[in-house]
């Protein structure tokens, strides 16, 4: 596998051929580069996959907890009704949802995708609240609606 030696205008003329309302229905979307061998070799001790499965499970008690009386199952599913009542953000992720969301001309499907993936991340932190660090790891998978110029 090589290297992609295309160049910009030409990556911006393939993707646009995605179009936004089918983006906006993407939870998740990023660049997974190749791995380089020496990260592959690499002994260090990184989170154990036990470690993470017993992080997803706690989540999905979580939301299981959360939805329990509701046709819901997990953060996916909710409505906005549900994102107003289970989203509240903290000001500094307010503010940079707001900017972001300027910035970026994101639709507002997209601002609901970004608000349920940060309830998710919140809750594999373990968090009851949504802050700004998770609502900006959820606008990281968002790569794809980012402008290119």
């Amino acid at each position: 596998m090589h290297p992609c030696s295309c160049t910009p205008l030409a990556i911006q003329r393939y993707r646009s051929r995605i179009s936004g309302p089918l983006l906006d229905r993407i939870d998740i979307h990023i660049e997974v580069p190749a791995v380089k061998y020496r990260d592959l070799a690499d002994r260090g001790e990184g989170e154990s996959s036990a470690s993470v499965a017993r992080r997803v499970e706690r989540s999905r008690e979580i939301q299981s907890e959360r939805y329990r009386s509701t046709k819901i199952h997990c953060n996916a599913q909710m409505t906005p009704r549900f994102i107003k009542k289970h989203c509240e953000l903290d000001e500094a992720g307010n503010r940079m949802l707001e900017l972001v969301t300027d910035r970026l001309g994101f639709s507002a499907r997209t601002y609901n995708r970004i608000l349920k993936v940060a309830r998710t991340i919140a809750d594999l932190d373990a968090s009851d609240h949504i802050r700004q660090e998770h609502i900006a790891e959820a606008i990281q998978y968002r790569s794809l609606d980012r402008k290119t110029s």
